[in-house]
């Protein structure tokens, strides 16, 4: 997420990217969207969303939600032609940080370990892995995808806490893991 002030000056790094309009959906201004969130509905309690624009962030309020088959469907406040709501297509959607609810001790959203570095004790020594780069989800379990360190390579680290994720320090940026660097 760019660090850019945004059309209503707030700053954006306090957005979160939660997912992203893709299609339009039938002819009265309902668009399809792609989910982030896990489970894919929740995106639908946040009603003030922001769209990610040519000249970075604008408001963009919803007034209706769906599920569709795999996926959802909203209605845009104020748009109900289809050829309107085709210019919010392939677009990013962010909610303010702060509006996320607030998660149970131990647990973290992908974005607060996205960016963290990473680093390795197996063996006894301290090894630098990189930085997260992304989070995967795999269906058995979570994956962190870690790039540079040391050997400047991208390792994939199964996200289990208690198994390979020995600590998460959000003040200090820092994943510890008992993973061998070699692998």
């Amino acid at each position: 997420m760019a660090l850019d002030l945004d059309s209503s000056g707030s700053k954006s790094d306090e957005l979160v990217t939660v997912g992203r309009i893709t299609s339009v959906y039938g002819v009265r201004g309902w668009v399809k969207v792609h989910s982030y969130t896990e489970p894919m509905d929740n995106i639908l309690q946040f009603s003030d969303w922001w769209l990610q624009g040519p000249n970075g962030w604008e408001p963009l309020q919803i007034d209706g939600g769906k599920g569709h088959g795999k996926g959802l469907v909203v209605h845009i406040k104020g748009v109900d032609d289809r050829d309107l709501a085709a210019r919010f297509c392939q677009r990013d959607i962010a909610v303010r940080r702060d509006l996320m609810p607030a998660l149970d001790e131990g647990e973290f959203y992908w974005h607060q370990l996205e960016g963290l570095r990473v680093i390795s004790r197996f063996g006894g020594a301290e090894h630098d892995l990189g930085t997260v780069t992304r989070m995967m989800e795999t269906g058995a379990n979570d994956v962190m995808v870690v790039r540079g360190g040391e050997d400047r390579r991208e390792r994939l680290i199964p996200y289990l806490p208690g198994e390979f994720i020995i600590d998460i320090d959000l003040d200090a940026g820092v994943i510890t893991v008992d993973w061998d660097p070699e692998f």
